[in-house]
């Protein structure tokens, strides 16, 4: 029977599975396939597994058990294997590396940080305070000008302000961040984010990290939202 696949470990973890059911209509027990001294925690599963919310809820519970033992490698929801010997054969094939990525994690967990504009009406109120350039267009417009360049040349200055402004708000938080992290790593932010950053935090550092992060969130000027998510998998710390 297919596998599906939910992490990767050292042999020597606890693996506290009892009770765990995973993911698809018809859960299966939770159980380990080891090779030497990895094991890959999977179940079986009988059908094409889609993500739904059930099975994503799931393949995060599985993963929050184990990482509250010991450090896991997470693997994203999706990955199946077709039977135990091949997940025997992955794991014999890449032993060193998972190793090496097991030891470099271990003691961490992942962060993520993000950020937004909430009050897109008071930055542009900023805008036409603090530029000069951009106040003239706009007094032009309003007093009755009916140039068509006009609004075009003052959202184009508006759009490059904005940006510019977002870009710097977006690496002093970066900068302030990654002194309390092993390492991290920015992530290109969806709309309307203009940032996206996971740290890997030691758990000895975390109560600094979240003073910091805490620290920089009421410094931050109104019309920033600045949202933290973890600890968590360190998802994007897996090579």
């Amino acid at each position: 029977m297919a596998l599906y696949v939910y992490a990767i470990t050292g042999k020597d973890h606890p693996h506290r599975l009892d009770g765990l059911t995973g993911v698809g209509s018809h859960p299966t027990p939770v159980r380990t396939v080891t090779a030497g001294p990895l094991s890959a925690v999977v179940s079986e599963i009988s059908e094409e597994i889609r993500p739904k919310r059930r099975d994503l809820q799931t393949h995060q519970e599985v993963l929050d058990k184990l990482m509250s033992d010991a450090v896991i490698l997470p693997l994203q929801f999706g990955y199946f294997a077709s039977d135990d010997q091949t997940v025997r054969q992955a794991l014999e094939g890449n032993v060193d590396r998972y190793l090496a990525t097991l030891a470099r994690l271990d003691g961490c967990a992942e962060y993520h940080v993000r950020a937004s504009q909430t009050d897109e009406d008071e930055l542009l109120r900023e805008i036409l305070r603090d530029s000069p350039e951009a106040r003239e267009l706009n007094e032009r417009i309003r007093a009755g000008e009916e140039d068509p360049q006009l609004p075009l040349a003052l959202g184009e200055i508006v759009a490059r302000e904005v940006q510019e402004r977002q870009d710097s708000l977006a690496a002093g938080l970066v900068q302030a961040l990654i002194p309390y992290a092993r390492e991290h790593t920015t992530h290109p932010p969806s709309s309307p984010d203009f940032l996206n950053l996971s740290l890997l935090v030691a758990h000895d550092r975390t109560d600094d990290f979240l003073a910091a992060q805490a620290s920089l969130a009421r410094q931050i000027e109104g019309g920033v939202d600045f949202r933290l998510t973890g600890p968590l998998p360190p998802y994007s710390f897996v090579d």
